[in-house]
């Protein structure tokens, strides 16, 4: 058994996350920000933990990671305010990376986004811009930690039901790049167990592939 906490523990990849993971017989923490959202996130099995990481110091997150074997970061400021955006998804998660290297947890696996990177593309006026930047510089802070880490990129997010199969690294998205939250969830639990994943950046999208047989490929 593993013990693993989740940072943003009541989004919806987060919640499936969970569950997947305490079927397996993982010990799960999910660090949340509301008191209200404990009981959804107990009823998947976690251990539900309040703390505010856009607020948290470097210290106070060490000491909620401390003692887990694996941190999965799936927080977000979920649009809105771009100082929100930079505050949650650029300082806090790299503040998070700063904490599982003070806290001695060296697994890390980072839920970002295909396309992510200092050549996003977003223009400046566009409102996803602050959230491209965001991503951009906390996964280049994440490379360049010496945890070890797993990025991971699936495509446009959608709610419809998963079947498990993914395409890795598509050299061709002109066909859409739809992934189900549940598919994303199902990599994350998966890459958890690959050290094969460990310092790859991981674009997928739904696909036809069985997820382990995807991932197989990238060893």
């Amino acid at each position: 058994m593993t013990r693993i906490v989740i940072i943003g523990g009541h989004g919806k990849v987060a919640l499936e996350l969970s569950r997947i993971l305490t079927g397996q017989g993982h010990e799960v923490t999910s660090v949340i920000r509301k008191e209200g959202q404990k009981e959804e996130v107990a009823g998947t099995g976690a251990t539900p933990a309040v703390l505010d990481v856009e607020s948290a110091p470097t210290d106070l997150m060490a000491e909620a990671l401390r003692g887990h074997d694996a941190v999965v970061w799936s927080a977000g400021a979920g649009g809105g305010a771009a100082a929100r955006t930079y505050a949650v998804d650029r300082d806090a998660a790299i503040r998070s990376m700063d904490a599982a290297a003070q806290a001695g947890v060296n697994r890390y696996v980072m839920v970002s986004y295909m396309g992510a990177g200092e050549d996003h593309g977003v223009p400046e006026d566009n409102s996803f811009y602050a959230y491209a930047e965001s991503k951009a510089a906390a996964d280049s802070y994440l490379r360049g930690t010496s945890l070890d880490w797993t990025i991971l990129g699936p495509g446009s997010l959608t709610d419809g039901g998963a079947d498990g199969k993914i395409e890795v690294n598509p050299s061709d998205t002109s066909d859409g790049n739809s992934t189900a939250r549940d598919n994303v969830a199902l990599v994350a639990a998966a890459v958890l167990a690959l050290p094969a994943t460990i310092h790859r950046t991981i674009e997928f999208r739904d696909g036809a592939v069985p997820i382990a047989s995807a991932l197989a490929t990238l060893s």
